[in-house]
């Protein structure tokens, strides 16, 4: 039976145990309304609610008033962009928290200061303040991503960080972190993903997004498509928030690279006020990721401006440092496994062309699991121009669509052969007969995937690349 649309109908009792250990910490979380692994979920002010979050916040004093934040939306390139800001505030010497999702093996990861995860024993604490909260709201009771960023925000407060850079969840205007005050918005490439929620037109979906914009705090933006430029430029007019595109009112380039020092990278050139960044290296493979890098430069300028004092040098070579878990991520040599949690169809597209540009092989083998909600065909269309051969599996969410209709799907749209493994194991079983030392596989399509991936390879062989959670 599918799960239903609404809050009251979807929550879980609430466990009596105190908060007292982790353990119990995510015991309390796991018996929260959780839309990140629900089937169907309907936008509306009834399941995202930003009384109810306000409401829970006051209840433990109202953090998110107390430090100064960047709030990033879009629909690809938040965390990338989140972390490259983050990486370069850090090591101009601030205090940087940071709040991300979804995760993939340690629920931590979301929220970090200064790339450290939130220890266990801090999150206990936090959350034996939040419980009693939460179970007083039990009429409106606050839901799973909800109580994450409250803690989070708790937490940012506490430690009493100079910077909070914070990614939205879902869409921007009724996300749990869109109570905030920030120093200056952000809107990443904007394209078609969670269109049952925020409308299958890009002017809809940019809309949503822009929801974020507060008036006279200035709003960031990637080049759009005309649609969502029009949206973007139209909220920001009725909020008076004041609004510049990279590309165009910021003077922006790039250009791919390849040389024997360095191999296949990309530099970025911008150019904002008195700033200019000439030449930069970006960390992250794949011109998306120079969009990205160009935001974050943006981003840095806007709060020098609002006067923080960043070292450029100094955080240019903070950007140089970044790496981040499931982005391209090499975790096995042989044979050579990549992870990426490319997880809609403009991502598929923007992963394809990067391998393209930045990875040798001689046949590429991908392992596939995506959620049902997602625009599988679109997925599957731009799968096969890169892909020798593709496995699908289960991505290991709730939401998971079928690999047997997926395989059906893809050889039905492609004309070409697919296999279908019941586990993530069996997949990776297929996946090491078919390829030789110069081949690569590459295990996308879902985070879930992708952190399940990162916990399978970990065990499966003896000498990983790497961590397995490497860090920015």
């Amino acid at each position: 039976m599918a799960r239903s649309l609404t809050l009251q109908t979807a929550r879980k009792k609430a466990p009596a145990a105190p908060i007292r250990n982790f353990r119990s910490v995510l015991n309390f979380l796991n018996s929260r309304t959780d839309y990140e692994k629900m089937t169907r979920v309907g936008y509306n002010t009834t399941n995202f609610n930003l009384a109810r979050m306000n409401r829970l916040l006051a209840g433990v004093g109202n953090p998110h008033k107390s430090f100064k934040s960047v709030h990033i939306a879009g629909t690809k390139g938040k965390g990338s962009t989140a972390h490259m800001l983050a990486a370069m505030l850090t090591n101009s010497g601030l205090k940087v928290g940071l709040y991300t999702s979804p995760h993939l093996t340690d629920i931590r990861e979301r929220i970090q200061i200064d790339f450290e995860m939130i220890p266990e024993a801090e999150m206990t604490r936090l959350m034996a303040k939040i419980a009693p909260v939460v179970n007083k709201l039990a009429k409106d009771e606050p839901t799973f991503f909800e109580i994450m960023t409250a803690l989070a925000f708790l937490y940012f407060a506490e430690q009493k960080v100079d910077l909070a850079v914070i990614e939205c969840g879902l869409g921007g205007r009724l996300d749990s972190t869109n109570v905030i005050k920030p120093e200056v918005t952000a809107i990443t490439s904007i394209s078609y993903d969670h269109t049952a929620q925020l409308g299958n037109t890009l002017d809809k979906i940019a809309e949503e997004k822009a929801g974020i914009f507060k008036p006279g705090v200035p709003a960031l933006s990637v080049p759009q498509s005309a649609e969502a430029k029009a949206a973007l430029m139209r909220v920001a007019a009725k909020a008076k928030a004041p609004l510049r595109f990279t590309g165009k009112d910021i003077e922006f380039s790039y250009r791919f690279e390849c040389s024997r020092a360095t191999g296949p990278h990309i530099r970025v050139s911008l150019s904002s006020g008195s700033t200019r960044y000439e030449h930069v290296h970006v960390p992250l493979p794949g011109d998306h990721q120079a969009i990205n890098c160009g935001l974050a430069l943006s981003l840095l300028v806007a709060l020098k401006e609002r006067g923080f004092q960043i070292d450029d040098q100094k955080a240019i070579e903070g950007l140089a440092k970044v790496r981040i878990p499931g982005r391209m991520e090499i975790v096995h040599e042989n044979p050579r496994i990549m992870l990426d949690g490319a997880h809609n169809a403009a991502s598929i597209e923007a992963l394809m062309r990067a391998i393209g540009q930045n990875v040798t092989y001689d046949s590429m083998v991908v392992i596939f699991g995506c959620r049902s909600d997602k625009d599988v065909a679109g997925m599957l269309d731009l799968i096969q121009l890169g892909a020798d051969k593709v496995i699908f599996t289960d991505a290991g969410s709730p939401r998971a669509a079928n690999p047997a209709e997926l395989a059906a799907e893809y050889m039905e749209r492609s004309g070409k052969m697919a296999q279908v493994a019941a586990t993530l194991e069996d997949a990776l079983d297929i996946a090491e007969r078919a390829v030789t030392r110069e081949d690569l596989i590459c295990i996308t399509g879902s985070f879930y995937l992708v952190g399940r991936a990162k916990e399978v390879i970990a065990t499966r062989y003896a000498s990983p690349t790497g961590p397995v959670l490497a860090r920015a």
